[in-house]
């Protein structure tokens, strides 16, 4: 369905008005094209502007679109039968909402390679072998619940920099710079109720208790 919907979109620019000159624009038609595929791009990129962490649980196929969708979350898990594909090489096209630029920090650049030129099936338990996916469960809904709880008792402060440190390293693979950014973040951020309250819970034996952002 994801090919169908990129070649139905190219369908539509096809019938595009004539300009005023007499002759349809091939230029315009590209813009458009070109505005489309960002706002696809768009849709994608929202999971890791997203301030808490997102969980992808698979189970069955996750092709296409699918791995362009769990790319963009911060931790994937799956069931045992959950299959997965870069299939658009199959359907003559380049993928290009997110796969290509946040597959290969995840897996690695020749695992990366693999999977997008050959558009070949990985089980689960392969995906798990070159990290593609945290864990293979049995119940991957019961499993992403109970990751998610445990994630919810840690100080939201502490996760939400995390994740937006971790994100920014990723995009700019310095560590100087990284550690120049991270030590600015904590400048402003570390002083906080969140830093006092698990202090107090560690010498009070106590689980912390944070209060809402």
């Amino acid at each position: 369905r994801c090919g169908q919907g990129v070649f139905g979109m190219l369908g539509d620019d096809a019938h595009a008005p004539s300009t005023s000159r007499g002759g349809a624009c091939e230029g315009r038609r590209r813009e458009r094209v070109l505005a489309r595929i960002e706002r696809l791009q768009d849709v994608f990129t929202a999971l890791e502007r997203i301030r808490v962490p997102v969980l992808a649980a698979v189970r069955g196929a996750c092709y296409g679109a699918g791995v362009d969708l769990i790319t963009a979350c911060d931790i994937r898990l799956c069931e045992s039968d959950a299959r997965f594909c870069v299939k658009e090489v199959d359907l003559g096209i380049t993928a290009d909402v997110g796969t290509l630029q946040r597959l290969p920090s995840i897996v690695g650049h020749g695992a990366a390679m693999d999977l997008c030129l050959t558009a070949r099936v990985i089980s689960g338990e392969e995906a798990k072998r070159i990290g593609l996916v945290s864990d293979v469960c049995d119940d991957v809904d019961a499993r992403a619940m109970a990751l998610a709880r445990t994630l919810a008792e840690k100080s939201p402060l502490a996760v939400r920099g995390t994740k937006r440190v971790l994100l920014r390293q990723r995009d700019n693979p310095s560590v100087r710079d990284g550690l120049h950014y991270v030590a600015t973040h904590n400048a402003a951020m570390l002083i906080s109720n969140d830093l006092q309250e698990s202090v107090a819970a560690r010498f009070e034996k106590r689980p912390p208790i944070y209060a809402k952002l």
